[in-house]
């Protein structure tokens, strides 16, 4: 049974919310919700902190591909960063000193894994396991808020004979600090955002490396410097400074979206401007011609995440260093074999094969009223309306959902609209406006159908990646951060309906 919100009359009690994560997306909706009166908030977080992808990403050099100044939320700006892309332990330490000063803290639940949700007698089940995988407490939600973000949930191939090595593997996001590497012999298997930090991080430590790269992605300059004291105290005395750095890198950041997405009469010719720096940049750096050939990306720049370093080229032009461009088929017990059968012998394993980015359930089933399971209607890829909602999903919201990631610019822009938009919400339940909504079919329908349009006109469109869920783009969003911010500033309540 259906009904427009404004049909549901009379006061309530301030909503009883549950959100899932206690990263950058979770910690900020919980915020929002709090300026905007709703204070009934409880934050499941599985890890033993606050924090998400920086808290669990402390590979040797892990680091933002964001300038900080833009990378950190607008409502906190951080005067003594040590450098204008900071590393992951000074990410880590901005998030939980923001939490803590902001009061969110006492809101988290640590150590809960969340197995799944089912909407009964009006409301959000949520059941959660210990860190021990043993049964835990049941959550109550009048609103559920998954804030698990697209890169939490690390991927190691399936490959024949993976289990039986005998040294050391792990992914990089779950990395060994017990695991001395110096002087090992040590494969890397992939050549991703994360493998382009950690490779230079450890290159001077290991006997060996083996880089195996399945698609060579482009790198180009990373324009970061470290900031004095001078810096410092100007961005304490001049606040101003600071938002002028972080309005320059916001426009910047927004150039570049608008060439990836095709909506700027520039596209091409930035992109091109940028092929040219990465031409360059791979020339100074890597003098061995053999191996530029093998570090040339297979597909058109953009279609694939732009990478920034000073530092990997370099590391892959070592002597001790050799790049694998045929496919990883298996493993054995002393090593790694490719596509010729020629077996790779390593001490150490080290999986930089990234996230399941479309797999925004994480594992959890979510059930509607109706008994719908939110993986059954997502099967042929997620979609949400906004990238937040879905119909017949009463008062569930998505932060960092389907078709809000970025191929260039800091998410902390999208996370902090969708944030407000879900206080939105979240306040009308709060005020009487409405009992449990959920978009429209026909909303829903129309802002996929726009939105895989868009795409289908994006230099994502042109090669398979991990933005890609089978013929589907489904993590990223087809236009400008300001453009996202405007469509949600204000809940256009005519594209809810009450569900019960």
């Amino acid at each position: 049974m259906t009904s427009t919100p404004d049909q549901t009359p009379g006061p309530r009690t301030s909503p009883r919310v549950v959100i899932v994560g206690a990263g950058f997306g979770g910690l900020g909706a919980a915020r929002a919700l709090l300026r905007r009166g709703v204070t009934d908030v409880t934050v499941l977080e599985r890890g033993d902190s606050v924090g998400g992808v920086w808290r669990d990403n402390t590979y040797p050099k892990a680091a933002c591909d964001v300038p900080s100044p833009l990378y950190s939320w607008s409502w906190a700006p951080n005067p003594r960063w040590g450098r204008r892309y900071s590393e992951q332990p000074e990410i880590l330490d901005y998030i939980q000193r923001t939490a803590q000063e902001e009061g969110l803290l006492p809101l988290v639940r640590t150590g809960t894994t969340v197995l799944g949700a089912e909407h009964v007698d009006g409301a959000w089940r949520v059941r959660t396991a210990g860190p021990d995988g043993s049964a835990g407490q049941t959550y109550d939600a009048d609103v559920l808020v998954l804030a698990t973000g697209q890169l939490s949930e690390p991927v190691v191939p399936r490959l024949p004979g993976r289990d039986t090595f005998e040294g050391p593997a792990f992914h990089s996001a779950q990395w060994r600090h017990d695991v001395d590497l110096t002087g090992k012999r040590v494969a890397v298997v992939g050549t991703g955002a994360s493998a382009v930090q950690l490779v230079p991080g450890i290159v001077d430590r290991v006997g060996s490396m083996t880089v195996f790269q399945r698609s060579a992605p482009y790198v180009v300059p990373k324009p970061d410097q470290a900031y004095a004291s001078w810096h410092h105290r100007l961005f304490e005395k001049q606040p101003a400074v600071l938002a002028a750095e972080r309005n320059v890198v916001y426009w910047l950041s927004e150039r570049l979206n608008g060439a990836l997405v095709g909506s700027s009469p520039i596209s091409r010719p930035f992109l091109a401007a940028l092929k040219t720096v990465w031409r360059a940049h791979l020339r100074r750096q890597v003098p061995d011609a053999e191996l530029r050939r093998k570090l040339v990306p297979d597909y058109d720049i953009g279609c694939k995440r732009v990478l920034f370093s000073n530092e990997f080229y370099p590391a892959l032009a070592r002597p001790h260093v050799e790049v694998v461009t045929e496919p990883v088929t298996s493993v054995e017990p002393t090593g790694v074999v490719d596509a010729t059968g020629r077996l790779h012998e390593v001490d150490v394993i080290v999986w930089g094969t990234g996230f399941a980015a479309t797999d925004f359930l994480r594992g959890m089933e979510v059930s509607a009223p109706d008994g719908r399971r939110l993986d059954e209607v997502w099967a042929d890829g997620a979609r949400a309306h906004l990238g937040l909602t879905v119909p017949g999903f009463p008062n569930f919201f998505t932060i960092y959902g389907p078709n809000t990631n970025l191929g260039g610019s800091s998410i902390i822009g999208m996370l902090e609209a969708q944030a407000d938009y879900v206080a939105q919400v979240a306040a009308g339940i709060r005020e009487g406006r409405h009992h449990a909504v959920a978009p429209r079919a026909e909303v829903w329908d129309g802002f996929d159908r726009e939105v895989q349009g868009r795409l289908a006109r994006s230099a994502w469109a042109g090669c398979d990646s991990w933005y890609t869920d089978g013929r589907r783009i489904t993590t990223n969003w087809p236009g400008l951060v300001q453009e996202y911010k405007d469509r949600l500033a204000e809940v256009d309540w005519s594209e809810l309906e009450e569900v019960s």
